[in-house]
């Protein structure tokens, strides 16, 4: 499979000196499922924010897709977070949208037409197992449906990559393993998925590819890996 992400001997050094990420290189194919595991701290956060072009990479590159994010022009910035889905451990959702209305407002954004959006709106909600909830407000919603409601939201955009940063922090084991599948089943259909997690049981179980960071370098990268900081 062709490799459609590249951190090619990355640092990335903060003003108050913090080193977040020591020469990181990786490759990350298309159709992967990675887990991107480490302490607090490790530079899992860093990696994610170089890969939406939040951050720029202190030396080194970052490669996605065959461009160069190191160099990408404001302009050319939302482009890029439609092919890359971003999900995050506090949902990030709009309290006053509905579910369906949360969704759907990363298509109005885009300017999507309002026959596309009802369609592709009523398919990833059913997908994620919201078609029931779709007129619910984020403060009638469980977390685990909050955090499907940000998953419909980040994949509307038929994202060619999907990351996910701690994105069962604030859920209970149940709705974990909820999420977790559901991001095994969105790789199943084609979208490349990196899982950022500090849950040793979600990577020792996951049985996928594992890259490990500790202190801002990558000290494993094993195929079928687990959890193991020696």
């Amino acid at each position: 499979m062709p490799k459609i992400i590249s951190f090619e001997n990355v640092s990335k050094i903060y003003p108050n000196r913090s080193i977040a990420l020591d020469s990181v290189s990786f490759d990350i194919e298309k159709g992967e499922f990675i887990s991107l595991a480490g302490k607090s701290g490790a530079g899992k956060s860093t990696i994610l924010k170089l890969l939406i072009a939040e951050e720029k990479p202190t030396k080194g590159r970052v490669v996605f897709s065959g461009i160069e994010l190191n160099k990408i022009s404001t302009r050319e910035m939302p482009i890029l977070r439609r092919r890359i889905g971003m999900v995050f451990q506090d949902y990030k959702l709009l309290t006053g949208k509905t579910a369906h209305e949360n969704v759907a407002y990363a298509m109005e954004v885009a300017g999507m037409p309002d026959s596309d959006i009802k369609r592709d709106v009523a398919q990833v909600l059913e997908l994620v197992g919201l078609s029931d909830r779709r007129n619910n407000f984020p403060t009638a919603l469980s977390g685990g449906e909050k955090q499907r409601v940000a998953i419909a939201r980040a994949l509307v955009q038929r994202p060619e990559v999907m990351v996910a940063d701690e994105p069962t922090g604030n859920l209970d084991p149940i709705n974990t393993w909820e999420i977790i599948k559901l991001l095994m089943k969105i790789n199943e259909l084609g979208t490349t998925v990196i899982l950022a997690t500090h849950d040793k049981e979600i990577v020792d179980t996951l049985e996928r590819r594992v890259i490990i960071l500790d202190k801002g370098r990558v000290i494993k990268d094993e195929e079928k890996g687990k959890y193991i900081i020696t």
